[in-house]
């Protein structure tokens, strides 16, 4: 017995000597973990369960299980179609901007004269247009294009798609400078990608006789692949929180509502957060997909 014991209490004090240093460094990251973080989000998820009054004596909770989920799918006509509009926006936002960032930070990758500053230039709007700023800017009429009206491009889209998947296109056309402002990072992140991507590759894939095509297939593609996940989880989480979120907005308005509520909003973000997750899960899944695919190739 005592054996086993001071056997237990080695290997504690083993475990506490190896990684003791790195659970400290990590403390305050848990605490506010727990805090900031884990609370409130378990708060949220009870309250979506409950029907939340507030009275002069605090919060008072009434178990109502899944009516809130019930009312907001089936008697409110609203959120599901609010919910699928702008998911039919992001799902169009997103490509855009993958492939915008991607293009661009191939071209800062090359060798020209101020390199440097063009670089800077595409990452100042995440500096700047964030936030507050970013819906001045759009108050302002700085955040539209011109030639949506000046050649009608909505009734040439209503046109050939109609419905909501044109209103849908309008819509992410209208918001062409937020692709811009909002792929900054993602550039930034891309270029780090073409970093790591040797230069003895293309040598090697050039003296064999290899295009430019080819080796961006055979080589640059493989390599990016990782990175376009990265980019495509955090576009999605970038986008579905960005100040005009109009789902966000819905939910704010009936947190203070006499006839929904905090538990009734609740169940709103909890839905709209499950869809999310499936989103970045559909991302990450076809990121591996490709990996493989593309491992096979290369």
């Amino acid at each position: 017995m005592n054996s086993s014991v001071e056997k237990r209490k080695a290997y504690l004090l083993f475990r506490w000597k190896t990684y003791g240093m790195g659970y400290l460094f990590m403390l305050p990251w848990i605490v506010g973990f727990l805090s900031f973080v884990l609370f409130p989000v378990g708060w949220s998820l009870y309250n979506s369960f409950n029907k939340v009054s507030i009275t002069s004596g605090g919060f008072q909770y009434h178990w109502v299980g899944f009516e809130n989920y019930y009312r907001m799918l089936f008697e409110n006509n609203e959120y599901p179609i609010l919910l699928i509009t702008y998911f039919q926006e992001m799902l169009l936002m997103i490509p855009l901007i993958l492939i915008f960032a991607f293009f661009v930070a191939l071209l800062l990758n090359q060798k020209f004269p101020a390199r440097g500053f063009m670089r800077t230039v595409f990452f100042l709007p995440v500096i700047f247009a964030t936030g507050q700023v970013l819906m001045e800017l759009f108050r302002q009429g700085s955040g539209e294009l011109p030639f949506m009206e000046q050649y009608r491009v909505e009734d040439v889209v209503d046109l050939y798609f109609g419905g909501s998947v044109a209103e849908a296109i309008v819509s992410v056309l209208s918001k062409a400078v937020i692709i811009l402002w909002y792929s900054g990072v993602q550039i930034l992140i891309f270029l780090a990608g073409f970093q790591t991507i040797s230069r003895t590759l293309y040598e090697a894939i050039r003296v064999d006789g290899a295009s430019p095509w080819e080796s961006f297939w055979k080589i640059t593609y493989p390599a990016m692949i990782p990175f376009v996940g990265l980019n495509a989880v955090y576009t999605i989480v970038d986008l579905f929180t960005y100040p005009f979120n109009p789902v966000l907005k819905v939910v704010q308005d009936n947190m203070f509502k006499a006839t929904t509520g905090y538990g009734y909003a609740s169940a709103m973000a909890w839905l709209y957060f499950g869809l999310v997750l499936l989103c970045i899960g559909a991302a990450l899944g076809l990121t591996y997909r490709a990996s493989e695919m593309g491992g096979g190739r290369r």
